[in-house]
């Protein structure tokens, strides 16, 4: 009897947990993901904060027996692979990249990935702690034109031939994290596709991220009557006609809109701009997986996201939006809601993106942790391997 998996789970990876020289400059000497992390306090009664690593401690991402270890958790609990998080900005300037490329390079862990470029511009608001005051400042900035892409494309020709690299429709997985940011997606599409074909490949399976509502929607008429237009179909539709393969649909700014009340909203509004105090926004996580989703996650083209939890209180203090009851058993009624939306997919489109594997600093992770051990990671065993499959 072989266990068989009901969907394709791909788990967002985060490489800042090792220094590098601009984040030193940046944010002060030795700093990565575990800084914020380490020293969070509790906001109120209940906050879980700090949170502590359990199996691997605070790591460090350049040990190669860390990141074995990161694999074989995530294979034992059934994730496929990870989507390494790709700071590209443009041909001289590459960020934290030095994990991944020991890993394609090392040929180990033997455990498959595939990237997602982080196509932001890099701003001293990237980490809101003790910024609140300083005006805006970037430090890095996306450049977008053609000899860049055909620079990028080749930087990382090697990873979509490695036999790790996950594919879709025989194709490798490229996820982008701002899809309509691109001038012209479809110039870039269409030339990766053909340097993919001129290259050995069949093409490059391009996904691209996409809410299915947008905070512009959160309009006080709209707040107070909840009657904000559905929109996922229009949003999901720009995507796929910019070029892209498929949509990466994130709900967390529609599960928002529905979870926060008229008052909380009024309160929160007066307390910030009239006595300039930031009351605690937070919300319990079984509110937000009620309206996570929507029907157009049923689409064949549309992979749905995966959200154990959000707190990012630790970046961004008190203007954070803090998720509460975040428990491995309220995840698993999330995942039910996934495997549910997927059952019809071809089995190659049967693809969740997980958010996130160890984004730490936003309370976004499914690695081990002091309070729930391998909870999370257990009930993503228990509800995507089916044991009964021949």
């Amino acid at each position: 009897m072989m266990s068989k998996k009901k969907a394709r789970v791909i788990a967002f990876y985060l490489p800042q947990f090792h220094p590098i020289p601009e984040n030193d400059r940046w944010w002060g000497k030795g700093f990565t993901e575990w800084t914020n992390v380490g020293k969070a306090k509790p906001l109120f009664k209940g906050h879980y904060q700090p949170r502590v690593p359990a199996d691997l401690g605070y790591y460090d991402l350049r040990m190669p027996e860390v990141r074995e270890a990161q694999a074989e958790m995530a294979r034992d609990a059934g994730i496929e692979g990870f989507c390494y998080w790709h700071y590209w900005f443009n041909s001289k300037t590459q960020l934290l990249d030095r994990p991944f490329k020991e890993v394609l390079n090392s040929g180990k862990p033997d455990f498959p990935f595939c990237l997602g470029w982080a196509n932001h511009s890099w701003t001293n608001k990237s980490w809101e702690i003790g910024t609140r005051k300083v005006p805006v400042q970037t430090f890095l900035e996306m450049v977008y034109n053609k000899e860049e892409y055909e620079t990028h494309f080749f930087s990382i020709l090697s990873a979509f031939k490695d036999h790790r690299y996950i594919r879709v429709d025989g194709k490798p997985l490229f996820l982008v994290w701002r899809p309509l940011d691109i001038p012209n997606p479809k110039e870039f599409i269409d030339l990766w596709n053909n340097l993919a074909k001129d290259n050995g490949l069949p093409g490059i399976f391009f996904v691209g991220i996409q809410y299915n509502m947008l905070p512009e929607e959160w309009t006080w008429k709209n707040i107070i009557y909840k009657n904000a237009p559905d929109r996922a179909a229009e949003l999901y539709r720009q995507v796929i006609d910019a070029g892209f393969d498929a949509v990466s649909s994130r709900g967390y700014h529609r599960a928002d809109y529905y979870a926060r009340s008229m008052w909380e909203t009024i309160w929160r509004s007066i307390a910030i701009r009239v006595f300039k105090y930031t009351p605690i926004s937070k919300c319990n996580q079984d509110i937000i997986n009620k309206y996570l989703y929507v029907k157009e996650d049923r689409w064949e083209d549309v992979f749905p996201t995966l959200m154990p939890n959000w707190d990012r209180s630790p970046r961004s203090g008190r203007k954070a939006r803090i998720y509460t009851n975040s428990t491995p058993e309220v995840f698993r009624g999330q995942i039910e809601k996934v495997l549910d939306l997927l059952k019809n997919k071809t089995d190659e489109h049967k693809v969740a993106f997980l958010m996130s594997w160890n984004e730490w600093a936003e309370g976004n992770y499914v690695e081990p942790d002091l309070k729930y051990g391998h909870g999370f990671l257990d009930v993503i065993h228990d509800m995507i391997i089916d044991n009964n499959c021949q």
